[in-house]
């Protein structure tokens, strides 16, 4: 057993640095796990609970992670902290948010922004409609690349061999019905939404949601994020779709050029 433990801690994915496991630890939160207990780190790394222990007194120490007695760590401030500061130096975000407060107001939806993170999108903001029900995508959401409408604006203009590597020629997963799987017809999707300039999306990430994303670039004309309203199917008709993708392609627009002008 002593062998077997040794030979893991020693070739856990060949980093054994105090940096590499206190990253490691980090990454193990999740939407599903937002307290790690000191076994838990333990039993992950390969090593004895009192060096797991080390670790993560270290990164309470630091304020990456504070305890939460007696069930064990949660994150901590210097995290969100850090989220401020990356947010900040983006200047995406402080730039789209007004834009997209207006975009939520004029519609009466939710307003979101996004960008990919290699096979994933992440949620980097949110507005609020003066909605009874609220929809589950958060700050810090992350979403699958295959399904809902910013997601495939996102994939739409990634270079092609992003593109390749992300979706390869394997089965996609499904989330509905109403989800692409077949790498084929997603790339023949994403060639529609090119054209087009817009994705629309009904129920092809939650059910009964509907969605209308737009690409934002940069001022070398790259996709860098995409702004999406998000809404109850119901409250958005096949009518009125004409006036959302126009409200949401303007408001892309905007932010792209105020974007533009800040890099030039």
């Amino acid at each position: 057993m002593a062998g077997q433990r040794t030979e893991r801690a020693s070739g856990y994915r060949e980093r054994n640095s105090t940096a590499d496991r206190a990253l490691d630890i980090l990454l193990l939160f999740d939407d599903t796990r937002l307290v790690l207990g000191g076994q838990e780190v333990a039993d992950h790394l390969g090593v004895a609970r009192s060096t797991a222990y080390r670790y993560l007194q270290s990164l309470a120490t630091s304020g990456f992670i504070e305890e939460q007695r007696p069930a064990g760590y949660r994150l901590g401030p210097r995290v969100f902290e850090l989220a401020r500061l990356a947010r900040k130096g983006i200047g995406l975000s402080e730039i789209a948010r007004p834009i997209m407060r207006e975009l939520a107001d004029a519609i009466g939806e939710a307003v979101l922004l996004t960008r990919r993170t290699g096979p994933t999108v992440v949620c980097l903001e949110r507005e609020e409609a003066d909605h009874p029900v609220r929809l589950s995508y958060e700050r810090g959401h992350v979403l699958p690349v295959n399904a809902g409408a910013s997601a495939l604006v996102l994939l739409a203009w990634a270079p092609d061999e992003e593109v390749d590597d992300i979706i390869g020629h394997d089965a996609l997963p499904r989330f509905t019905g109403a989800t692409i799987t077949d790498a084929t017809a997603l790339r023949r999707r994403l060639a529609t939404i090119r054209e087009h300039g817009t994705a629309v999306s009904r129920g092809e990430l939650d059910e009964d949601v509907l969605g209308v994303a737009a690409p934002i670039r940069n001022s070398e004309d790259d996709v860098i994020a995409a702004v999406s309203v998000a809404a109850l199917s119901h409250r958005v008709p096949d009518e009125r779709l004409p006036e959302v993708e126009a409200a949401v392609q303007d408001s892309a627009t905007r932010i792209t050029e105020r974007l533009k002008l800040i890099d030039s």
